[in-house]
């Protein structure tokens, strides 16, 4: 993936982009304590968003990267040796990260997700950190089961809803969520509607025609400098931050709901009866 300097002529949100990306891609952590619980979650997210891609699918299968926004996981995947599909509602990205590509086949795709004409077309749909930004999270999930095949994946990372400090509404209890629609898809944390909770994601899950294959909870309070931790970031070092983190995953599991800011899910579109090809797709983790 190429490393852009920021141009004087460029739109402000492609420079923005190329500051997050020193970071994102590269990893170079910042000084300033809030930017670095940016880039220690983001690092931390993009971990797992990958072990769980890899998990569902093997390099070769079909991706669709749903607001893929900067292109870091298009382009990623796509070097990782997967072919990926490029989706955002800001069409003038494409240009940007057409600019970072180096390597691998990648598509591109703009526009609405829930205009897209793509049933049946992909091995794994990726939707990082959107479902949070849309009215209603019921018929978005099942907009996007319909872009995979039989036996094929969706990976899903959001904040955690059941996180103790969240204020924001729980979907399953709010009983017209029309009257977000005027707010969502809103870039950043300003445009979050509601935060999913982990008991929420199977019953979304069945009515999208999906089955849950895992759910994970990660990222602890003080590796992305919330709840005050922020000065923390400053004396420790990367190494024990990660560490950190990791021994919050052995946490019993009521505690990390509480605990954990993210929430990631794998999720599986059922195999077609009556195609053995499908079913050995996905036992095998993916096409061959």
């Amino acid at each position: 993936m190429k490393r852009l300097t920021a141009e004087a002529d460029w739109p402000e949100d492609w420079k923005v982009a190329a500051f997050y990306d020193s970071f994102e891609v590269f990893g170079e952590i910042p000084r300033a304590a809030r930017a670095r619980g940016h880039a220690y979650s983001y690092l931390n997210r993009r971990r797992h968003t990958l072990e769980m891609v890899a998990t569902a699918a093997a390099p070769g299968a079909t991706v669709l990267d749903v607001a893929g926004g900067h292109g870091n996981f298009t382009l990623s995947l796509a070097e990782m040796g997967y072919e990926v599909t490029w989706n955002d509602l800001r069409a003038h990205l494409a240009g940007y990260v057409r600019r970072k590509h180096e390597r691998g086949i990648v598509h591109y795709a703009p526009g609405n997700v829930f205009d897209l004409n793509f049933h049946g077309s992909f091995d794994l749909v990726l939707i990082t950190e959107i479902i949070e930004h849309v009215a209603h999270p019921d018929e978005f999930l099942a907009a996007v089961s319909r872009f995979v095949r039989p036996g094929g994946h969706i990976v899903m990372t959001t904040p955690n809803g059941g996180y103790l400090r969240n204020r924001l509404p729980k979907f399953s209890t709010w009983s017209d969520p029309s009257v977000f629609e005027k707010d969502q898809f809103k870039p950043n944390a300003d445009g979050h509607i509601f935060l999913m909770h982990e008991d929420e994601i199977a019953p979304l899950a069945q009515r999208a025609g999906l089955r849950v294959r895992e759910l994970r909870l990660y990222t602890n309070p003080l590796t992305n400098g919330w709840a005050g931790t922020s000065p923390l970031l400053r004396i420790l070092p990367r190494a024990g931050v990660e560490a950190l983190e990791r021994g919050t995953g052995r946490l019993p599991r009521p505690v990390l709901r509480k605990a954990c800011t993210a929430l990631g899910a794998l999720l599986q579109r059922p195999a077609a009866d009556g195609d053995p090809a499908a079913a050995t797709r996905a036992d095998q983790g993916g096409p061959k």
